[in-house]
């Protein structure tokens, strides 16, 4: 199995960078970019499998578009102040969860739900 890679999109560099460098634990590789055309851009290069994306950053238009447009790439969201009402329209847009900024953990979840985490113990 091969293991996920990831792009955090988020315009807040030090949250962007704190983030990335947890998800360097969980995930082969993670990148980081600044604007949703970078995003896209790095999904399509890359072929990401998982895509971390702030509501700020993209809005629920965004990530409808990125949903339709990359049907494989698994789509967390992101915001600072996450709630049930965003939750709820993040799905809507496409992600499969839209969690806290800081919650490591809720997103690494989130984005196992659809593809198998690696084992990143084995040899």
């Amino acid at each position: 199995m091969k293991p996920l890679s990831v792009v955090i999109g988020n315009n807040n560099s030090n949250n962007a960078e704190l983030l990335a460098g947890s998800l360097n634990h969980h995930f082969r590789a993670v990148r980081v970019e600044r604007d949703i055309e970078a995003v896209r851009h790095t999904i399509r290069k890359h072929k990401v499998d998982v895509a971390v994306v702030d509501l700020e950053l993209a809005g629920l238009t965004g990530v409808e578009q990125l949903a339709h447009e990359f049907p494989d790439t698994i789509i967390v969201c992101t915001h600072r102040l996450a709630d049930e009402r965003m939750w709820t329209e993040a799905l809507a847009a496409g992600a499969v969860d839209c969690c806290y900024s800081s919650d490591v953990r809720a997103i690494v979840l989130a984005a196992s739900q659809s593809k198998p985490l690696p084992d990143m113990h084995a040899a």
